[in-house]
């Protein structure tokens, strides 16, 4: 199956870079076949459709120059072979003759109208950006003695802001670290991403237990949920994982409030799933029950990296439908760092759906590094420990 996915994927990214081409010539092309089909066809055929054609073509692809070039170009075009069949004077080569100049000058007018609005779309892009990086800011590579690498891959190629979220801190209890998926879209689920961080950032450095953390997401989500109608109480929930990375203990602890398990993968190429021992229910939903948050505690081990992903990555289909299976995908793999780490998933994620997600992901991965030669770590396994 693997093999499958990577010969579509090239094969799509074949097919695009040579329709590019194709495109970049089109226009000449075309008044080369006009040029030949009036030369080798009876004189009551014409090109003309051809050189009209070139300019229109030219017009949303390429600069006001090389539209104006082109439009000139199917000009002479048509008066040079009026004047080889010697009917320049003719009705029907003026008619031909303003035919095409009309058709040039609208391209040109077609030419600015679809520049402006690149521009604009530019813009309202550049404005995207600078709001993701407010709300979503790039974290540093190397946080509490841990190295972080985050990533935010968006479904659409202009879309920036969605419902995914991730968050690093260093607080006195340790590297704190926060990943989740607002349901629904728009602006809603932007306001809500603002709300979880925000509260995310407070609590992590107020609260001695990351339990409490996940009170305060609780209370935060449903306290703007009242005050903000026309939210709809943020399109319902929230699912997040928190974790927490004590200094100094190799521990790990884990709160899953209805999010996609974290990876642990081990400096042996292991992979493996970090299951909650009782499930919970995602935040925002406390109006249906209440049941204790209980963090489960794992080992952490020296050369490990924490994998935090949203369902954007476990939920991405190949063209059979089939899901992306990230412990299987990773399993047997060693990757020299969180940042690389990153770049093979996303990578293996176009293959493996052809360039065509159909969600956005959030991506979080934390690495304790250590010192001495890879091949003496000890591994420990990805086991709970006993709760508190």
């Amino acid at each position: 199956m693997g093999q499958r996915d990577d010969t579509h994927g090239a094969g799509t990214n074949g097919a695009t870079r040579l329709a590019g081409r194709f495109l970049r010539v089109l226009p000449a092309v075309l008044v080369v076949l006009g040029l030949a089909f009036d030369v080798l066809t009876p004189p009551s055929y014409t090109g003309s459709p051809f050189f009209s054609a070139a300019p229109l073509v030219a017009a949303p692809l390429f600069s006001l120059g090389t539209t104006l070039l082109t439009g000139a170009l199917a000009s002479l075009s048509v008066v040079a072979l009026h004047v080889y069949n010697g009917t320049t004077w003719q009705g029907e080569a003026l008619t031909e003759l303003v035919t095409v100049l009309t058709v040039s000058g609208f391209a040109l007018l077609i030419n600015r109208v679809v520049r402006r609005s690149g521009a604009r779309l530019a813009s309202a892009r550049g404005i995207a950006e600078a709001a993701q990086r407010a709300v979503l800011p790039t974290p540093a590579e190397w946080i509490g003695g841990l190295r972080i690498a985050a990533r935010y891959e968006a479904a659409e190629a202009d879309a920036f802001i969605g419902g995914d979220l991730y968050a690093v801190q260093d607080t006195p209890y340790g590297v704190r670290l926060a990943v989740g998926d607002v349901r629904g879209k728009g602006l809603g689920a932007v306001e809500a991403v603002a709300v979880v961080l925000g509260a995310f950032r407070e609590a992590a450095e107020q609260e001695p237990a990351l339990e409490g953390v996940a009170r305060r997401l609780e209370r935060a989500l449903a306290r703007e949920g009242v005050r903000r109608d026309s939210l709809d109480a943020f399109e319902g929930f929230t699912t997040c994982v928190l974790a927490e990375i004590p200094r100094g203990t190799g521990l790990l602890r884990i709160v899953n409030r209805g999010h996609p398990e974290p990876l642990l993968l081990g400096p042996d190429g292991s992979a493996a799933p970090l299951y909650p021992a009782e499930a919970a229910m995602p935040l925002g939903m406390g109006q249906l029950g209440s049941w204790p948050d209980r963090a489960d505690e794992w080992a952490f081990p020296v050369g490990a990296t924490l994998l935090l992903y949203t369902d954007g990555l476990s939920e991405a289909r190949d063209r059979a439908g089939e899901f992306y299976d990230p412990p299987a995908r990773l399993r047997g793999r060693v990757f020299p760092g969180p940042e690389e780490v990153l770049d093979a998933l996303t990578t293996d994620v176009r293959r493996h759906t052809g360039g065509g997600a159909t969600d956005d992901m959030a991506l979080l991965a934390v690495a304790r590094p250590g010192g001495g030669r890879p091949g003496r770590r000890r591994t420990v396994p990805a086991v709970p420990h006993e709760r508190a």
